[in-house]
């Protein structure tokens, strides 16, 4: 049997087109329905969830102001992250790694990381998780916000707190654990 190039998957045929599913088209800076939501400081949009591709990946809109970013954690599907603007200080395995606009970072499932944005000014990324999955967390520990330009709101420590056990209490569900700096 015969494998593709790059993986150890088995080739098959393609399927026939599924005519049940649709095209997608994510405005994010329109009024449209897409869900924008306040995490950790950072402002993220769903773009494409797993319903819009069927589970094989979703699309985060993110944008993460200065000294925001998500604490050292990780998960067990892939990431991507594209820099549409600004730069980021990716943390991968213990080792950093500056990412500018324009570049690409792909981290492994499994591997341990973070990203921080250490610059003054907005960084904005395109995230991909594949398979999806992950939009499905940040809905369920999220704050709504108005827009993908809105900031995310600044908890007091009493919400704080609460997030934080909301947050700890569905990582496991959600396949994901936070590690060690």
């Amino acid at each position: 049997m015969n494998h593709h190039s790059i993986t150890s998957q088995p080739i098959s045929p393609i399927p026939v087109d599924n005519l049940r599913r649709d095209l997608a088209i994510a405005r994010p800076n329109k009024a449209q329905g897409l869900a924008h939501l306040g995490i950790v400081g950072d402002t993220y949009t769903i773009l494409l969830s797993g319903a819009d591709t069927d589970g094989r990946y979703c699309l985060i809109d993110m944008l993460v102001p200065p000294g925001g970013g998500p604490p050292p954690h990780r998960h067990d599907f892939e990431e991507s992250f594209t820099l549409l603007e600004g730069e980021i200080e990716a943390t991968f395995r213990g080792k950093k790694s500056v990412v500018r606009t324009g570049e690409t970072v792909n981290i492994p499932a499994n591997a341990p990381h973070s990203f921080t944005n250490a610059s003054k000014k907005p960084a904005r990324l395109l995230c991909i998780c594949a398979p999806a999955g992950q939009e499905e967390f940040f809905l369920a520990v999220g704050v709504p916000v108005a827009t993908r330009t809105a900031p995310a709101p600044k908890p007091g420590k009493a919400a704080e707190a609460k997030m934080k056990a909301k947050v700890a209490a569905l990582l496991p569900k959600f396949r994901t654990e936070m590690v060690g700096a």
